[in-house]
């Protein structure tokens, strides 16, 4: 599937499939297309080029009330005028469901929800993750083939979030409806789906578990997206891709060559010998994450690298900022050869991602 807005390219032949009851986010960077992708699904928007099937049936030519599809908006679009209750049965009213049936549907949702004793307020006197709620509990009242949540949970606080993230998890359980969500959030997305769809200026980068997008990541983009990645530039002599005293096997490189590689910061083993590993740093900054540290290494070469260890095999090991180290690293990844001579400059930025 292919969307063009004049000259610019919005979804760039994407081709992915979400099986029946699964849970799957798309994850990426804002402007990515994953919104516009939900849009597609759900008929708000015709594609340039491509088809989308739903339960095997073609349905480009389908206007969104046949497509049997939940669609829940980051700004819950509720209807400020109608009750939690009518909120609910709109769908349904709509739907010309009898009226006995659109009433125990609501009432059941309500319950599951746990709306029971809001059904006669509007949505001006709810919390943002009870109108959240009654938005999901809305697009789900008609019995939806699929359920889309665009960046379900962006409009509440933190811990309101992560309540609703689990929440989510054990409605889907019990709904067992097929759901694509759209999050620029990796951790919403580790957490809550069963397979992640990375998407970046409208190319679908890789799509697997969060188990596999993080461990296996496709390309740099991933491994630099999910999770935090390290990522330094070294270059290829007699075999070995080499800074400082780092140096990995390079198979298939010539020697001059630029490659990249990553590696996670947990992967990082630092002792305060300066003689037990090879590899030789500085500690110029430590950072307090509750029960985990980070530690912000430089190299001989002014590279910088992110290690990630426990509070205790911190203070067990007695690390302090200014201390001179060694280091080694237990596992990295080849990323490819690098496009530019920028060298070095990368160390070590994938660490403004999460402390995965």
């Amino acid at each position: 599937m292919t969307k063009r807005f004049g000259d610019t390219i919005a979804v760039n032949d994407l081709s992915f499939a979400v099986n029946e009851g699964e849970l799957v986010a798309l994850l990426g960077p804002s402007g990515g297309g994953k919104t516009t992708v939900l849009r597609l699904i759900a008929g708000l928007e015709t594609p340039t080029s491509g088809d989308i099937f739903i339960r095997g049936h073609r349905v480009n030519d389908l206007p969104v009330q046949k497509r049997n599809i939940g669609f829940v908006f980051q700004s819950y679009a509720l209807f400020k005028n109608m009750t939690v209750y009518r909120n609910i049965a709109f769908g349904l009213r709509v739907k010309k469901w009898k009226r006995r049936a659109a009433r125990e549907r609501v009432e059941e949702l309500m319950q599951l929800f746990g709306l029971e004793q809001l059904g006669h307020r509007y949505p001006h006197q709810l919390s943002g993750g009870q109108r959240q709620r009654v938005a999901i509990a809305r697009a789900l009242a008609p019995k939806p083939d699929v359920l889309l949540l665009d960046e379900p949970f962006g409009a509440v606080d933190a811990k309101i979030r992560q309540e609703l993230r689990e929440w989510l998890v054990r409605l889907h359980h019990q709904f067992n409806v097929t759901t694509l969500f759209v999050t620029h959030d990796q951790e919403e997305a580790m957490e809550v789906a069963s397979r992640i769809g990375i998407l970046n200026c409208g190319r679908l980068e890789q799509v697997g578990s969060p188990q596999e997008v993080y461990e296996q990541p496709a390309n740099e983009f991933v491994a630099r997206f999910i999770g935090v990645m390290n990522v330094i530039e070294l270059e290829v002599r007699n075999g070995m891709a080499c800074l400082d005293q780092i140096a990995f096997p390079a198979p298939g490189y010539k020697d001059g060559d630029k490659v990249r590689v990553g590696f996670r910061p947990y992967n990082v083993r630092v002792s305060p010998s300066t003689d037990e590993y090879r590899c030789q740093a500085v500690i110029r900054h430590t950072y307090f994450l509750g029960i985990m540290m980070r530690l912000d290494l430089e190299l001989p070469s002014g590279a910088r690298v992110c290690a990630r260890l426990t509070k205790e095999d911190y203070k067990r090991l007695g690390l302090a900022t200014g201390m001179r180290v060694s280091f080694q690293i237990a596992e990295h990844k080849i990323l490819g050869a690098a496009q530019n001579s920028n060298a070095h400059t990368a160390a070590g930025s994938g660490c403004t991602h999460g402390e995965r």
